[in-house]
């Protein structure tokens, strides 16, 4: 009778210790901050050329596939005169054209009438 209880001790004891209850596991939080990545769209911030979505591939067998068109996205750092700082913008190469054509981003933004202090 005593060996059985010992057996019934022995066990309760190895598998409360085994779940840690009797010795406490020591855990870090860390405060991280909330993130500031967004995740934009991929569309050109000056022309808002968006993707061909109704583009298709046709085979040898004429099997015809659907398939994406991308815009060409390039990103571009602009000296804006009028807000006095640097803008980061993702242009489409088209868009880049667009901005050499009118000789500033000031210029083309006006002229296409966009907000280019949000970027």
């Amino acid at each position: 009778m005593k060996t059985g209880i010992f057996l019934f001790l022995g066990l309760f004891v190895s598998t409360v210790s085994a779940f840690g209850v009797i010795t406490p596991v020591a855990h870090q939080q860390s405060v991280s901050k909330p993130s500031t990545l967004v995740m934009r769209a991929r569309f050109c911030d000056l022309l808002g050329k968006k993707p061909n979505r109704q583009a298709r591939v046709v085979t040898f067998s004429h099997t015809r596939n659907k398939k994406v068109q991308h815009v060409n996205l390039q990103k571009k750092r602009y000296y804006s005169d009028d807000l006095k700082r640097t803008i980061r913008l993702r242009l489409s190469t088209k868009g880049i054209k667009t901005v050499n054509k009118y000789g500033s981003i000031d210029a083309a933004a006006k002229a296409l009438k966009v907000d280019i202090s949000k970027f």
